[in-house]
């Protein structure tokens, strides 16, 4: 179960039936839900605040998460995807949205309920992304509205494929 580090008297907690692979990285203020997923190579650094995540949410290979020092945290609520790559420094993602492959979402921006924020987009400091739209670009722009019903089963169908996943990395005795 990767690097759990504790700074500034803070110690990672992590729920239930999450998976941390070996070398993702968790530091200081963060706390985890129940059957979450950080896989390779992220680090979730809360050294300089807190970092908060919900159930259901997969943080994926390569992923970054930092805050600025007494002025921005993260909040993820559940049932998030967090792309390959991605860096999340000091936001706020609501239930069920989807973060791109290698998009940056920056401090103070909040990504509304089942938005999709495009791979390789840019959401600049305090963007409001509105509940159930598409975002895309550098920086990341308006694309267009989702049925919130199809973009609820899509993001939840890919948070419910990485606890699949992760299951498959759960050490079994004997092997």
């Amino acid at each position: 179960m990767g690097i759990i580090k504790s700074v500034r008297g803070f110690t990672p907690l992590i729920g239930k039936d999450t998976y941390v692979a070996d070398n993702a990285v968790i530091i200081g203020d963060v706390e985890i839900g129940e059957g979450c997923s950080v896989w390779f190579g992220a680090v979730l650094r809360g050294d300089v605040n807190s970092i908060r995540i919900g159930n259901g949410v997969n943080i994926q290979d390569g992923s970054v998460l930092h805050t600025l020092y007494e002025k921005s945290v993260i909040e993820i609520e559940d049932d998030v995807s967090i792309g390959h790559n991605v860096t999340i420094h000091g936001a706020k993602i609501c239930s069920g949205a989807l973060i791109g492959i290698g998009s940056i979402v920056l401090d103070h921006a909040v990504i509304g309920e089942g938005a999709i924020i495009a791979a390789g987009s840019v959401v600049l400091s305090g963007t409001i992304v509105e509940p159930g739209t598409i975002y895309a670009g550098v920086p990341a722009k308006f694309i267009k509205k989702v049925d919130p019903q199809q973009s609820k089963e899509i993001n939840q169908k890919i948070a419910r494929n990485y606890h699949m996943y992760a299951s498959w990395y759960k050490e079994r005795p004997g092997l």
